[in-house]
């Protein structure tokens, strides 16, 4: 063992010494794939900022979002036309307001708003998104960790808190693909969170459908439908659905979409009407005269997945040859979504990320896949291959699974 922890050393050393500068931090679009769409910065074009009705886009107005738009969603969405709202970039603004018009207003079903009921709590499935937990820390929301398995968070933890908890008002899930475990929430599990008893009346479920259509396989993923099974158990008003286009289209320049119940979407036009006095029509109607139909993207997805897919599988393809059976080391094979999620030995993660660091691979804070930041076991890393090319990203799973043998060895 002394020697082969020399040797890994000495592997370790002669990487770091080559100055590398890669980046596996965020799940960011390539170049590349931001190249797929290059042709919205010419559309709608002069002349071409009409709508349906006639609408001119170039006005005030049209707060729910374009019809088109809300139509050419609606299946994605999992809700007709009239229960989607069409906001701008991005889906992480409206799961932050919701939060906020909660707390300042109440939803719907709240007897009063949030922020006046005492300690309010949300459920967290762990492994996560960190920057759902931050939602919750900025606004002092009580985080409860539950643990997320291959087909969803554990249900019988979940049912439990939320039959006996009335200060529990919510619960975070990506539940296709999800950040960064790439787990696929089963019917099964859906069913359940449509049918639960919960102690607060105004519970809901923030549902960040993020990677709905983000498959890295021929397989293209399907879920149950949570708004229909809701309404089908009586709690039309319990979830409150999340997409948006940045990952489809252009990161910094996308649509974000909500879908709910009728009297949710209510709700939500009537908190954004002191906000806004409409979103930004123009890119709405830039999206629907590039995309087309669902056909035109599912069509760009695949060209998506031409680009990304090959750097998921030269990560696995590395970890592979390089971890294989390592004692306590595992690591997830997606079917979509942007993460590889890396599992190593109890008490190493932090130790695997400073060693990156060094070595001149930029990794995901150790921690943030857990609320406030700290992962108990110190075990979760969070790899995102997108945004650099094929070369650096193989560079990058080679330094990461040096790291993992070096902080091993260390022990």
């Amino acid at each position: 063992m002394p020697q082969l922890s020399q040797q890994v050393r000495e592997s370790y050393d002669a990487f770091k010494a080559r100055g590398l500068k890669l980046d596996l931090t965020r799940g960011k679009p390539s170049p590349a794939q931001l190249d797929l769409s290059i042709e919205m910065l010419s559309l709608p074009g002069v002349g071409g900022f009409t709508a349906e009705g006639p609408t001119d886009c170039r006005n005030y107005g049209g707060l729910q979002g374009l019809v088109e738009v809300r139509r050419l969603f609606s299946g994605i969405m999992g809700a007709p036309p009239e229960q989607v709202v069409v906001a701008n970039n991005s889906s992480l603004a409206l799961m932050h307001d919701t939060v906020v018009y909660s707390l300042l207003k109440g939803t719907c079903d709240s007897p009063a708003p949030w922020s006046q009921q005492g300690e309010i709590s949300f459920l967290c499935p762990v492994p996560g998104y960190d920057r759902h937990f931050t939602i919750c820390q900025t606004y002092g929301i009580r985080m409860l960790p539950v643990p997320l398995r291959d087909d969803g968070p554990d249900m019988d933890q979940v049912e439990r808190m939320v039959a006996g908890d009335a200060s529990i008002k919510g619960i975070w899930c990506v539940p296709k693909y999800s950040n960064p475990t790439g787990a696929v929430y089963s019917d099964a599990v859906v069913e359940r969170f449509a049918a639960m008893k919960t102690a607060a009346a105004d519970f809901r479920i923030f549902w960040d459908n993020a990677y709905s259509v983000h498959h890295l396989t021929d397989e293209r993923v399907e879920i149950a439908n949570l708004i229909e099974l809701c309404a089908r158990h009586g709690n039309p008003n319990r979830p409150f659905v999340f997409a948006s286009t940045s990952k489809i289209t252009l990161a910094g320049a996308g649509l974000a979409l909500f879908a709910s119940s009728k009297e949710n979407v209510k709700w939500l036009l009537a908190r954004l009407t002191p906000r806004t006095i409409g979103p930004d029509k123009l890119n709405q109607l830039r999206h629907v005269r590039f995309l087309k139909d669902e056909a035109g993207i599912f069509r760009l997805m695949d060209r998506h997945r031409a680009l990304i897919a090959p750097k998921f599988s030269k990560v696995l393809e590395i970890f592979q040859a390089n971890l294989a059976g390592t004692p306590d080391v595992s690591w997830t094979r997606p079917r979509g979504g942007y993460f590889i999620s890396l599992d190593v030995p109890r008490g190493c993660a932090k130790r695997v990320v400073e060693l990156a660091k060094e070595a001149g691979v930029a990794l995901t804070p150790a921690g943030a896949t857990h609320p406030y930041g700290k992962d108990p076991d110190d075990r979760t890393i969070r790899i995102a291959p997108t945004f650099p090319d094929l070369p650096e990203v193989a560079q990058a799973a080679e330094g990461v699974a040096l790291c993992v043998q070096l902080a091993i060895g260390e022990r």
